[in-house]
């Protein structure tokens, strides 16, 4: 599903997706309003979803989105490359986001990781949202107290998720096999309470395990 203000935006995201046939568009939205009313309607698998919009904008919309039982994947839209629109997203539950100016095939192999569960963030601005994340490192006692729940290997490998590795370099790495490495990594996601790579790394910065 589509959301965006803008409606040569929307035409031209609807261009790019319905030249691959295993995708579908279920729908589409100006506002946030309508936006939630359409999800109810199509259960879309994935939502790319605006952050700046008139009445409801993208972060409210992705705030009534948490508390369904079984939420969609959402891909916040954006056109800054700094925007704390996007961390708050991605603190509850974005999986990602990407740029409106993205390539195309981009675009489409973003839209397939965040329906595996993976998360999306555009290269060209990835260093900038770390920054971000991470330029006043979090007092919170109880991010402090999740990251001293690591065992010494879980540390390494929540270091590495932090990187950017995925499960596959992570063994590579660190001399585990493939299900170890998965393992321990959804081990990780429940001592820190978080259910995406994206958080568990803003998390793991803001412990200054890096």
């Amino acid at each position: 599903m589509i959301v965006d203000d803008d409606a040569l935006v929307r035409r031209g995201l609807h261009l790019i997706l319905r030249a691959d046939a295993e995708l579908e568009i279920v729908g589409e939205a100006d506002d946030g309003d309508r936006a939630l009313q359409v999800i109810h309607e199509t259960a879309p698998d994935v939502v790319l979803l605006d952050i700046r919009m008139p009445r409801l904008d993208g972060l409210a919309v992705m705030e009534r989105l948490a508390r369904l039982a079984s939420p969609p994947h959402v891909i916040m839209l954006t056109t800054f490359q700094a925007d704390d629109y996007v961390l708050r997203a991605l603190r509850i539950g974005a999986r990602g986001f990407l740029l409106k100016d993205t390539d195309p095939p981009d675009m489409i192999n973003a839209i397939r990781a965040a329906h595996r569960g993976e998360p999306v963030l555009s290269p060209s601005v990835t260093a900038t949202v770390i920054a971000a994340a991470t330029g006043h490192p979090a007092a919170d006692p109880r991010i402090a107290a999740a990251a001293a729940s690591l065992s010494p290997r879980e540390r390494e490998v929540a270091v590495a998720l932090a990187q950017g590795m995925s499960n596959v370099e992570i063994g590579r790495t660190l001399y585990l096999s493939l299900a170890t490495a998965k393992t321990t990594v959804t081990r990780i996601f429940t001592k820190l309470g978080v259910d995406n790579r994206v958080s568990a790394a803003m998390m793991i910065r803001d412990a200054g395990l890096l």
